[in-house]
């Protein structure tokens, strides 16, 4: 009962994630945009020079904090948000179906795939969406996010059975 209960827990969070994403992608961007708030937090520029020698390209477009320096750590959180929630949503998926598969690597296989699914239909939602973007780029990096939670449970889950089979011996 306690098994169940806990993994009812998990299917919970699965969806309340997912609700989530659903309500953040139905919002645009002036809606969402943190540039604002970001001028009065970071109004001393911290880390300026060390963000501006890391300039790079994403979707095509040139992130620079050396002449946009809002809009650069704007988009750093943006994309730190996209990785975290998507490991988030992986690893729901992952402990939310771990003993209704009972294969650890089909199971981690599984909520890959669902939360890289979902974030192909987040994307497509952000297509809909005024002021949105939607980015293959963005579906990679959440699929990331989700492989790396998935990963390091089947990790976890490898540690604890070698554990538990010692144990027995």
């Amino acid at each position: 009962m306690k098994l169940l209960k806990q993994q009812n827990f998990w299917l919970v969070m699965v969806f309340v994630i997912m609700g989530i994403l659903f309500y953040s992608s139905s919002q645009t961007y002036t809606q969402q945009s943190q540039v604002s708030n970001l001028h009065v937090w970071l109004a001393d520029e911290p880390g300026k020079a060390f963000f501006a020698a890391h300039t790079f390209k994403y979707a095509g477009m040139l992130e620079n904090a050396r002449y946009n320096y809002f809009g650069y750590m704007e988009f750093l959180l943006r994309k730190m948000a996209h990785y975290s929630i998507y490991f988030a949503l992986g690893m729901s998926w992952f402990l939310a179906l771990k003993n209704r598969i009972k294969q650890p690597i089909l199971t981690a296989f599984v909520a890959w795939m669902a939360a890289t699914g979902y974030a192909g239909m987040d994307e497509f939602h952000q297509l809909l969406t005024s002021e949105r973007t939607p980015l293959i780029q963005d579906v990679m990096l959440d699929s990331a996010g989700a492989l790396t939670a998935v990963s390091f449970a089947l990790l976890v889950a490898g540690i604890i059975y070698l554990r538990h089979r010692r144990a027995k011996r």
